[in-house]
């Protein structure tokens, strides 16, 4: 039993390390130096913000400085927050025509809050050629909207995203930050992503430039009015309507977000993980069999193997644990941590586990999930 536990493992990881896309070698990035357009086109940033006192100050400074050189504006959307967000994006937008703060309207019955801010702010935007949305706790360095633009030129993009960096300076961000990143290129890889005949679609909310004609095409807003992962599933709409998208790693944007704890990271993965399932519970015993067998099991079969002096399956366990420590490694380097964190794979997969179990148990049994000061309503 042990042998074949140990051959299956292999036999994942060989598909996974060299044939699902490459996903895992942090190196796809929208292009630095493409050509710029003859004429640049206008663009809107739609900053959706709720509870943020604490960093869409700096969110929104860092926009108005971006070196565009075309039509450039701001609008900030303040979703119904209990804090002082409106009161400090104002603060940012006073003497500065470029920045518009607006209240959205209240919540109306099936839209997910961030998607209703968005709508709001579009509404406020006028017509211009490019929405970039970004969120209210990351920061861009000054040429990133110029250099997402001119991708999206050259390229013919309708959707250009970067997956933007969060900050990994505690041992649970050590721990969980980079598997986020491994286990989101896992299910969106990039390459699969930029390839239009491939059905897989993904992108990241944090820094999503995209054609405003190629969103009222794809349904506008309101076509994803209920999506809690909003950023993913807007890319799906945009693609499945003809649409060119690509996603790669930032190098000048990062979140000011931080989780010294596990209770806050934790519920940022609760308040999605079900829904990234479609709340199927077979795909969630499925996700759950995987994390376990693809990721805990290695090393466990390992020294199971050993104990029985196995070694046919010894070797096995080890091929694959060496694999999954060999592909986990660039998302350990992407965030300047120690190779010696690749090993902690293993552990931070069963907290994933953990953490989709409970976005489950959220759903099916009423629990309490919470972001943002809001109860997220998936139901």
């Amino acid at each position: 039993m042990v042998s074949v536990l140990a051959l299956v493992m292999l036999a994942i990881w060989l598909d996974l390390a060299f044939f699902w896309r490459g996903f895992w070698r942090c190196d796809v990035v929208l292009p630095e130096n493409a050509r710029a357009p003859a004429q640049w086109p206008s663009v809107t940033a739609l900053v959706p913000a709720r509870n943020e006192a604490r960093t869409i100050a700096a969110t929104v400074a860092m926009l108005a400085a971006q070196d565009y050189p075309g039509p450039f504006r701001i609008v900030v959307a303040n979703d119904s927050s209990e804090d002082d967000t409106r009161e400090a994006a104002l603060a940012q937008a006073d003497g500065n025509p470029a920045v518009r703060v607006i209240d959205a309207r209240p919540l109306p019955e099936g839209w997910a809050g961030k998607v209703w801010a968005l709508n709001e702010a579009a509404a406020a935007a006028g017509e211009p050629d490019y929405y970039w949305l970004t969120d209210a706790d990351i920061v861009h360095r000054s040429g990133v909207l110029r250099k997402l633009v001119a991708a999206a030129s050259a390229n013919h993009l309708d959707l250009a995203s970067e997956l933007v960096r969060l900050r990994c300076r505690s041992l649970w961000e050590k721990l969980l930050v980079p598997a986020y990143f491994y286990y989101f290129a896992l299910i969106h890889p990039f390459r699969a992503v930029a390839d239009p005949k491939s059905r897989i679609a993904g992108a990241a909310g944090g820094s999503l430039l995209l054609k405003r004609s190629r969103l009222a095409a794809a349904g506008g807003f309101e076509a994803i009015r209920k999506e809690v992962i909003d950023d993913c599933a807007l890319a799906r709409a945009v693609k499945q309507s003809g649409g060119r998208i690509a996603l790669g790693l930032a190098r000048d944007s990062h979140s000011l977000r931080g989780y010294d704890g596990l209770s806050g990271f934790w519920a940022m993965i609760k308040r999605s993980a079900y829904s990234q399932l479609g709340f199927s519970l077979l795909l969630l015993a499925g996700t759950l069999a995987c994390l376990a067998l693809t990721f805990a099991g290695p090393p466990v079969i390992a020294v199971a193997a050993a104990a029985q002096r196995n070694l046919a399956g010894l070797a096995a366990a080890g091929l694959a644990s060496f694999l999954m420590w060999w592909t986990y490694r660039p998302s350990v380097a992407h965030l300047n941590l120690s190779g010696a964190w690749a090993l902690a794979l293993p552990v931070a997969s069963l907290f994933y586990g953990a953490m989709t179990l409970s976005s489950a148990f959220a759903h099916h049994f009423g629990r309490d999930n919470r972001w943002r000061g809001r109860n997220i309503v998936t139901k």
